[in-house]
């Protein structure tokens, strides 16, 4: 019923861009909180960056300065800009959202199913 699609991934050489997009469909009357994760080969999934409702971010360490997350609560996409790309972020990057859901409306996570990034060095 909810679904996720991210788009914007690809091939990069070290120093360069890509701004990633992920929009939420369905029955959806509100959105706690959109995120991107990321998953290099060999490695654990490991949040990259969010961003709730209101407005309050976070991000990864190891990105700080360099990417940055947004959101566009009307059309329910959350977007990640990726400056200043190195070989140590290439890995698949996955979309989620936190999601009041009916009947009981408890909030649930769902996620998109990734889109490649490669950079190369």
């Amino acid at each position: 019923q909810v679904q996720l699609v991210e788009s914007g991934g690809g091939l990069v050489q070290a120093g360069g861009s890509l701004r990633l997009s992920c929009a939420a469909s369905g029955s959806i009357f509100r959105i706690v909180a959109m995120g991107w994760y990321r998953q290099a080969a060999g490695k654990q999934r490991e949040l990259v960056a969010s961003e709730t409702r209101g407005g309050s971010t976070n991000y990864a360490d190891s990105v700080k300065g360099r990417f940055t997350i947004s959101r566009d609560n009307a059309k329910n996409t959350v977007y990640l800009q990726m400056n200043n790309l190195t070989p140590e972020d290439t890995a698949v990057y996955y979309c989620n959202a936190q999601i009041p859901t009916p009947p009981a409306w408890d909030v649930r996570t769902y996620w998109g199913q990734g889109t490649q990034v490669t950079v190369s060095s």
